[in-house]
């Protein structure tokens, strides 16, 4: 079991730099393939959305639907990317974020699985503030280099999410044999996220009292 807990954090955390490497090297975009490229190459800019998508594909797995529940989440996501780059940003998006990852790490820990109108509905409203977060960092530049480009982007984006998340569930299905929401495998894997969320939650409310206090961080 602790290889498997060992490989998913290896993994994930030597994925994150390659991904955020961008597939064109630094050519500037311009058509659709360009865009979709990109969108490929940069669908996981933090460990904080890698490890969300992970654990969304995870939780699914439990709700009987691990194909169709993590839809919930890119349509979302891709929802909230687009209203960022047309100027419709969601207010404290990094604060909900790592509350996201909390939360869901959190559903994952208890082993309790979720029904799959809560998790949809879960996943949805996590996803719209990662894609805003996605929007802001990177979809912007996308969308100054025109329609096609962006367009391909969040192709590409919308594409590489959700087939980590397929693979995440796929990883808790067969590979630790993780067919039940109670089983330990899964169960820890939740721990982790919960534990990063707890992290990076705590950090933003630091950074919110420095805030007020006037206080440099």
């Amino acid at each position: 079991m602790k290889k498997y807990l060992l490989a998913l954090t290896g993994v994930s955390l030597t994925a994150t730099p390659a991904l955020a490497h961008h597939p064109l090297g630094g050519m500037p975009m311009e058509t659709f393939t360009h865009g979709l490229l990109s969108g490929i190459g940069h669908p996981l800019l933090g460990f904080d959305h890698l490890f969300f998508i992970i654990i969304v594909g995870i939780a699914a797995l439990y709700t009987g639907r691990a194909l169709l529940a993590p839809a919930a989440y890119i349509v979302a996501m891709l929802l909230g990317c687009l209203l960022m780059t047309l100027g419709t940003g969601l207010p404290m998006k990094e604060a909900v974020i790592g509350f996201s990852l909390l939360a869901l790490g959190g559903v994952v820990l208890s082993g309790r699985a979720l029904g799959l109108a809560p998790a949809l509905a879960l996943f949805a409203v996590f996803g719209l503030f990662h894609g805003s977060a996605f929007g802001e960092s990177i979809a912007e530049q996308e969308a100054a280099a025109g329609t096609p480009v962006l367009v391909g982007y969040l192709i590409g984006l919308g594409i590489v999410q959700y087939v980590v998340a397929v693979a995440a569930g796929w990883v808790a299905k067969t590979l630790w044999k993780a067919t039940d929401a109670r089983a330990i495998e899964a169960r820890l894997a939740g721990a982790v996220v919960a534990g990063i969320g707890l992290y990076l939650t705590l950090e933003n409310v630091e950074g919110a009292v420095l805030g007020v206090l006037g206080w440099s961080a």
